[in-house]
């Protein structure tokens, strides 16, 4: 008979905050009726890929009729191409969301064309990772994260609600951040944008209330998008699917929540409410050990190939790379101390 190894103290106190926060939010809802959902006509942003592009396709599953709108018509021609070939019906518009004059003609060529919009899906963002040590000249940052984030998406809703309240109806889903909830060094562009779209519903929320238009707020943990692809140091960090992240989304159109979120995020707003000293304490290690990504530093990765074909015979650096030696570095993995951190909360709502 085989001895069980003993486990460190540390490893049962992990394990066990681990089965309590990773609780099964992701859950695919087949078994969950989706019927509500039949005949209904919902707008969603940002579905030219990932989150949106897998949503759409779950809602046209559920007998709804997907618009799809994005930047990018021909991505959106192949999402509407699998929908349809998958027995489904879709729509696709081509629309920079963080452009007012187009939002308003995207609206009313919907409203023309088919003649209701019952849902809203505002998922198209923009995030932006950087220190604000390294965003003092970058006041643009802000004000592209804003235009897209909450502008877009509150440009959007405004020009769909008197539709919605002509016809008693309409249910609103922002995709909006675990990281408000956790306030996410680095991320302040993008937590800011989110955050001021989650108070916007709020408020908009119970103001509308008697005309049949709610709201579902969804704060959405890491989901490997291409999003976050220019950040590789999130290549070691436990992410959701697409598909995952996806049913969330249709869980909040079908079952119509105020808000769906994660036992972590939960956990980190209690925690600022709570001890919000010892938060700012535990964040700032994070902030030291987690380091700004290449493109928010200025810098560009370079090969060893590469590295050495800047090298001279004589062994000195070539001028190509002495002009080039101040915004060039080799990438590097994360420290152990990070890796510590990661290994700390394993599973995937982080």
């Amino acid at each position: 008979m085989t001895a069980i190894p003993p486990r460190s103290g540390a490893a049962v106190i992990t394990e066990t905050f681990n089965a309590l926060t990773d609780l099964p939010i992701v859950r695919d809802i087949v078994g969950t009726p989706t019927d509500s959902l039949a005949g209904k006509t919902v707008v969603i942003t940002g579905a030219s890929s990932g989150i949106g592009a897998v949503a759409a396709q779950k809602v046209a599953a559920a007998g709804g009729v997907p618009i799809l709108v994005a930047r990018s018509k021909d991505k959106l021609e192949n999402v509407k191409a699998a929908i349809e070939a998958a027995g489904g019906t879709a729509f696709a518009y081509s629309c920079d969301v963080s452009d007012a004059d187009a939002v308003t003609e995207l609206v009313e060529t919907l409203i023309r064309e088919h003649e209701k919009v019952d849902m809203l899906v505002n998922n198209a963002g923009r995030s932006i990772r950087r220190s604000l040590n390294l965003s003092y000249d970058r006041f643009h940052d802000f004000e592209r994260t804003m235009a897209l984030n909450y502008f877009g998406a509150v440009r959007l809703i405004m020009e769909l609600l008197p539709h919605m309240t002509e016809r008693g109806f309409g249910h609103i889903v922002n995709i909006s951040s675990i990281g408000v909830q956790t306030n996410t060094p680095r991320f302040a562009a993008y937590v800011a944008s989110k955050a001021a779209l989650d108070a916007f519903s709020r408020v908009a929320a119970s103001e509308v209330h008697g005309d049949g238009i709610t709201f579902t707020t969804v704060h959405m943990p890491l989901v490997r998008t291409p999003m976050i692809a220019p950040t590789s140091m999130y290549d070691a960090f436990p992410t959701l699917s697409p598909d995952e992240a996806a049913n969330l989304v249709l869980r909040a159109l079908v079952k119509r929540p105020k808000e769906i979120g994660t036992p972590m995020g939960t956990l980190g707003e209690l925690s600022y409410t709570l001890a919000p000293s010892i938060v700012d304490v535990v964040l700032h290690r994070a902030y030291k050990v987690f380091p700004d990504s290449h493109a928010a530093q200025g810098v560009t990765p370079i090969s060893d190939e590469i590295a050495k074909a800047d090298v001279t015979k004589e062994g000195g650096l070539s001028t190509r790379a002495l002009s080039t030696a101040s915004v060039v570095m080799a990438d590097q993995p994360l420290s152990r101390a990070a890796k510590r951190m990661v290994r700390l909360l394993p599973g995937i709502h982080w």
